[in-house]
């Protein structure tokens, strides 16, 4: 460890964020401050152990920006966490983000399960989140057939089946009285909000009708549904107010592990929990801030989060422009000790599991590092290609940190027409990749995992050399059954590893992810098989060109019947050489 005490004297006492660098000069920790050189001078004077020492050990020099405000401080350490993704900052182990239900506003309503809540601004109703997706359809379902609501994307030309079945009211062919389409709103959002009288009468009223008719199947279908309405709504009530409407945070920290429990409570009704372990480096409550704020980057802010006493209300209020509070007494400081309570079960439930992990990926790094003579070995980058008709590629690539995945850094890259095979198609990727890290505009890997074998690797020697950058690389050799054989160097020389040992295991388990993560972009794309999603694979299209062109053409039949001088006029001339080489293929 080296000695800071000059240094460190020279830090003010104000608030600020502090970057703390590895003997390449790359950041590995970013934290905030409200008085930097107190913060500073914890670590190097005080006796740390477990994950902290491995970060302090691993410090090799530090820098540190003064701020104006706590707040200014916290805002800086996040832009500077999204920028740099430092290794010793929490890597969220779960990254998927729960579905809502979105009621429309539109003139003709619909409703449908959503997950990227942020991807437009506009003012429909959001209810969740739903933590059991299961449910989410489930109740989704159930509304759409009790609620003849618009059932299409767009408004068709013909009434369709679901009017027939009694499931829409043909908003595309007649006249709808607005009071009716209020009426079921307002009977939908008290559902969504806990009321489910409105919905458990209809149900009853159907159930008798279908068994007076001797229909006992419908009959079952409808006792079926409402039996679910007792399962998600009743039977999930708290004692509480039927108006509480928040979430709710929690912890357990144990042996630099830290257990995060957030329960979902909505109009009095607990609508799910979340819970996380994770590994542990710096101050805890810096962390489960950090945590938090990453959190609901992903989702919609409640009106109201209760946090325990260890955290900065105010700093998250400012942040966060929502109320904090702390529950000292009463209903609600018995939930909140129930949800650390959870908190701590969830943690004896899988830290061993969790610290086999951790030691086996440890000892398999170590076992990389010494086979490829590297001093650090962390983030490993790997890459893969899909194509259609053997011509219009796609790459995917995957980033594992300590052989973890890191899905908030997987990219996928639309790739220029005119190429025509794999390896054409893996050069413009790597090249695409690697040209921001020389332009400063991304990090660089420790190590880059070729999917293949020697021509692969000599690919992504040909393009770093062509960069003038360094980076270790591997390849993963297929067998004729495809599956991984052996592993070579840049040198292509092959290394020795066990077939059955843990280092082997993962990185198979990179070179599946990469396969993936590749083939299910371009099947997603296909299967849609609608005229936007067509357009998605066409490099130099993004969503505003493939806004202007569905207004423009509507389908793909007459884009496909358009001169590539009347695209131009629309995406302009290079774009349009792209766009009339695909439709020509498809």
């Amino acid at each position: 460890m080296k000695n800071f005490k000059e240094k460190l004297s020279l830090v003010p006492t104000k608030p600020g964020s502090y970057q703390m660098k590895n003997k390449d000069g790359v950041i590995i920790y970013v934290g905030k401050a409200k008085n930097l050189q107190r913060r500073l001078r914890s670590y190097f004077t005080r006796t740390v152990t477990g994950k902290t020492k491995m970060l302090v050990e691993d410090i090799d020099d530090f820098d540190y920006i003064v701020t104006s405000s706590e707040l200014e401080s916290l805002i800086l350490e996040i832009t500077l966490i999204k920028k740099y993704d430092p290794k010793y900052n929490i890597l969220l182990r779960d990254d998927k983000s729960y579905p809502y239900i979105e009621l429309t506003n539109d003139k003709y309503p619909t409703l449908k399960i959503v997950r990227n809540v942020h991807r437009k601004k506009n003012k429909n109703h959001l209810y969740g989140p739903y933590p059991n997706v299961q449910a989410a359809r489930k109740t989704v379902n159930m509304i759409n057939r009790i609620y003849p609501l618009r059932k299409c994307e767009k408004l068709k030309k013909e009434l369709c089946l679901y009017y027939h079945i009694k499931e829409c009211l043909g908003y595309c062919c007649k006249e709808i009285p607005k009071e009716t389409i209020e009426e079921m709103k307002h009977e939908i959002i008290s559902f969504l909000k806990g009321d489910s009288e409105s919905i458990e009468k209809k149900l009853q009223e159907e159930m008798q009708k279908a068994s007076d008719n001797l229909n006992f199947e419908k009959a079952m279908e409808l006792k079926s549904m409402l039996e679910d309405i007792e399962t998600t709504l009743k039977k999930q009530k708290i004692d509480l107010n039927k108006n509480y409407n928040f979430d709710l945070v929690n912890y357990y920290y144990e042996n630099n592990y830290l257990g995060i429990e957030i329960f979902f409570i909505r109009q009095g009704l607990l609508f799910g929990r979340h819970n996380e372990i994770l590994s542990s480096f710096g101050d805890i409550s810096e962390e489960i801030m950090e945590y938090l704020i990453k959190f609901y980057d992903k989702g919609v802010l409640p009106n109201e989060l209760l946090i325990p006493e260890e955290l900065d209300d105010e700093l998250l209020k400012e942040y966060f422009q929502i109320k904090v509070t702390k529950p000292q007494k009463g209903k609600l400081k018995n939930l909140m000790d129930l949800a650390k309570e959870n908190a701590k079960e969830q943690m004896d439930l899988e830290k061993e599991t969790l610290k086999r992990d951790d030691e086996e990926r440890t000892k398999a790094l170590e076992e990389l590092k010494h086979l490829l003579g590297l001093e650090e070995l962390h983030r490993m980058e790997s890459f893969d290609n899909s194509h259609l008709f053997g011509t219009f590629y796609v790459g995917g690539m995957v980033v594992f940190d300590d052989f973890l995945p890191n899905k908030d850094l997987y990219r996928k890259y639309k790739i220029s027409s005119e190429v025509k095979d794999d390896l054409g198609a893996m050069r413009e990727v790597l090249y695409r990749r690697y040209f921001k890290v020389i332009m400063n505009e991304s990090y660089k890997p420790d190590l880059i995992v070729m999917d293949g074998g020697e021509l692969q690797v000599n690919v992504a020697k040909e393009i770093l050399t062509s960069l003038n950058l360094q980076i270790p690389i591997i390849g993963l050799v297929k067998d004729d059954k495809h599956r991984t054989s052996y592993i070579i160097n840049e040198k292509l020389e092959k290394l020795e590893v066990e077939k059955d040992s843990k280092l082997f295991l993962f990185l198979t388990r990179i070179q599946e992810e990469v396969h993936r993560y590749a083939i299910t972009y371009h099947r997603n794309i296909k299967a849609k098989g609608a005229l936007s999603s067509v357009l998605d694979m066409v490099p130099g299209i993004g969503e505003v060109r493939k806004k202007d062109l569905l207004r423009h053409y509507g389908s793909l039949k007459k884009m496909k019947e358009s001169s590539k001088e009347e695209l131009a006029t629309i995406v302009g001339k290079e774009v349009a050489e792209n766009l009339f080489a695909y439709l020509k293929e498809i």
